[in-house]
């Protein structure tokens, strides 16, 4: 017998698509086509059968993200995990963005500072002195290259590392168990282990740092939050994990696809590699951010209240899907949407999401892009794609957007 289909709370019958839902096939940079097809509130179909609401649409994303009748709280019933793997590690070892205030407030104050503009803007100089080296072996070492390994991902492992007090001879160790992490393909095994393996390294690090501080993030937590008992030792490990997987994961990803997306748009880096205007180059940066969103799995809430949106009553206990990459495709932010564009204004899109829980290393991650950007392919003006586009390996499976490899040559 043939089942019945899906019935929505309104009680209508709907046909209830799986997300996350695919990209057409040559068209990598675009959020799946389906995505803006749908209404801009409608159900969706998760892993585990779970029938969340996705939101497509700038306004509401931006209205349900800063509404505090939606929650974070990765424990609570209905949240819609993106995985069985990513449930286990974001409930068995909770971090301040799987929290609500004031939990998430007091946790989140503890690096606050650190990341503020006017600290970021003071490491522009040392940021600078790691492209440049890092260019400086590109261009000394053999052709065709892997801008992932070779610059992309070295780059903001650099620079987090310093940040955090994290030894960067330990890269591969940290890289590999964040890549498991991110994976949404892989084993909840697997992730829980590779999550256990960072926590007692970064563990060991606070300690050496309540031994011998330094001038550093991990220090700081050390000094400040363990020695005190505001934190314990496992606590900041945790917090210090998610700092050192998002510090590189995140920006690396965005280097090496950002790069793709301008090489398969030659006017565009034309336009970006000839700037010599800051504001223009971080105006750049900003579209890239709205046109590529590569966390694009969605932003994840659950309903603690009633919210009428859309038209479409959610009701508490319903898990919520915020789309921020369609909603970043929305003509209601900025016209035709579609278009990779570096000369316009960007700045309301919500790449790094919005309201209390918007990403607290923005700043960061602006600045590495501003001086990757605007560094890159002014030393390789001749830098171009060493296989075909259709060879260039996507990280579909990965909770972060980007490529797995991407061969260039000059």
């Amino acid at each position: 017998m043939a089942s019945a289909p899906a019935t929505t709370r309104a009680g209508t019958p709907a046909e209830i698509p799986g997300f996350p839902m695919a990209r057409a096939a040559g068209c990598p940079f675009d959020p799946a086509p389906e995505l803006s097809a749908r209404a801009p509130v409608a159900r969706v179909r998760l892993w585990d059968g779970s029938t969340p609401w996705l939101i497509t649409g700038y306004a509401d994303a931006r209205a349900l993200l800063a509404d505090p009748r939606i929650s974070a709280d990765v424990r609570l019933a209905g949240f819609p995990h993106a995985s069985a793997a990513a449930r286990a590690r974001r409930t068995r070892a909770r971090t301040f963005i799987g929290m609500d205030d004031p939990d998430h407030a007091r946790l989140r104050r503890m690096v606050t500072a650190t990341f503020a503009i006017r600290r970021v803007e003071a490491l522009r100089a040392p940021i600078q002195r790691i492209v440049d080296q890092s260019i400086d072996a590109l261009l000394a070492g053999p052709r065709p290259v892997d801008l992932v390994q070779a610059f992309a991902l070295p780059v903001p492992s650099l620079v987090i590392c310093r940040l955090l007090g994290v030894p960067y001879a330990d890269h591969d160790f940290f890289q590999r168990r964040s890549r498991v992490m991110v994976d949404l393909g892989q084993p909840e095994e697997r992730v829980t282990a590779a999550q256990d393996e960072l926590i007692e390294y970064l563990g060991g690090v606070i300690a050496g740092k309540l031994a011998a501080p330094a001038d550093d993030l991990l220090s700081r937590l050390a000094v400040e939050q363990v020695a005190t008992g505001a934190l314990s030792r496992r606590e900041a490990a945790l917090m210090a994990v998610l700092l050192l997987v998002a510090g590189h994961e995140t920006t690396a990803n965005m280097i090496a696809l950002g790069t793709l997306a301008l090489l398969e748009h030659p006017d565009q880096l034309a336009a970006l590699r000839d700037a010599d205007d800051p504001a223009a180059i971080a105006a750049a940066v900003e579209e890239l951010l709205r046109y590529l969103t590569i966390t694009h799995s969605g932003r994840r809430r659950v309903a603690v209240e009633d919210i009428e949106v859309g038209g479409r009553l959610i009701r508490a206990g319903d898990g919520i899907v915020v789309a921020n990459d369609a909603a970043n495709r929305d003509e209601r932010l900025v016209g035709d949407p579609d278009r990779l564009d570096v000369h316009r204004d960007a700045r309301g899109h919500v790449a790094f999401g919005f309201g209390v829980h918007q990403c607290l290393g923005q700043p960061l991650a602006r600045v590495e892009l501003q001086v990757v950007y605007g560094t890159l392919y002014r030393r390789i003006p001749g830098l171009r794609l060493a296989v075909p586009l259709d060879q260039v390996p996507f990280r579909h499976d990965s909770a972060v957007y980007g490529v797995y490899e991407l061969p260039v040559t000059w």
